[in-house]
């Protein structure tokens, strides 16, 4: 299965392809950024955003596009872009029928590392183990956008109704990071 991971953002979004293989490998593909300049009005950035995701998913075909879910932050403006450049993301991978995942970034640490609350730099070391690579991917948005990628690829379809059974300890982080997301979604949506 190949999986383009976009970390979204209005200035700079991650982009990154993988191909899954069997036994939970995973291989590079490519990986960068989309960016538009912060002078331009919102609708151009979202435009400049589209298009280069667009360019991703026709040169790469991937079978799934995995997408930050965004629900909290205390920047209500970077939010608004983040969801901004996530919906577009979304928009694109349907416009060509493509399976669109959304993971929480506590579910994308969790899935990666075995901690939900792991920090950024654990997250690109661990990204760059599990690849092979001689360095962590830069831009760090790249970093994030193959970590999606991964945990989407990684993702514990079967998990949730086996309760983690035979799971791994990373992913029965990951399981019990995504019922505590939506514990807290939908204490949020509640309120």
């Amino acid at each position: 299965m190949r999986v383009l991971g976009v970390d979204p953002g209005l200035t700079r979004c991650g982009l990154a392809v993988i191909d899954a293989l069997p036994g939970r490998r995973v291989t590079l593909v490519d990986f960068g950024a989309a960016t538009s300049p912060a002078d331009e009005t919102v609708d151009r950035r979202l435009l400049a955003i589209a298009e280069a995701i667009g360019q991703w998913l026709e040169r790469h075909r991937p079978d799934a596009v995995a997408v930050e879910r965004v629900f909290a932050q205390r920047n209500a403006y970077t939010v608004a872009g983040t969801m901004q450049a996530s919906g577009v993301a979304m928009v694109e991978a349907a416009r060509r029928g493509i399976e669109v995942g959304l993971h929480t970034p506590t579910e994308v640490k969790a899935a990666v590392t075995g901690n939900g609350d792991a920090p950024k730099e654990q997250v690109a070391r661990m990204v760059t183990r599990v690849l092979g690579l001689a360095e962590p991917p830069r831009p760090a948005d790249a970093a994030d956008a193959l970590a999606l990628a991964i945990c989407h690829a990684w993702r514990p379809a079967t998990l949730s109704a086996t309760g983690g059974a035979a799971a791994t300890p990373a992913q029965k982080a990951w399981v019990e990071a995504a019922r505590a997301a939506r514990r807290r979604r939908k204490t949020w949506v509640a309120a």
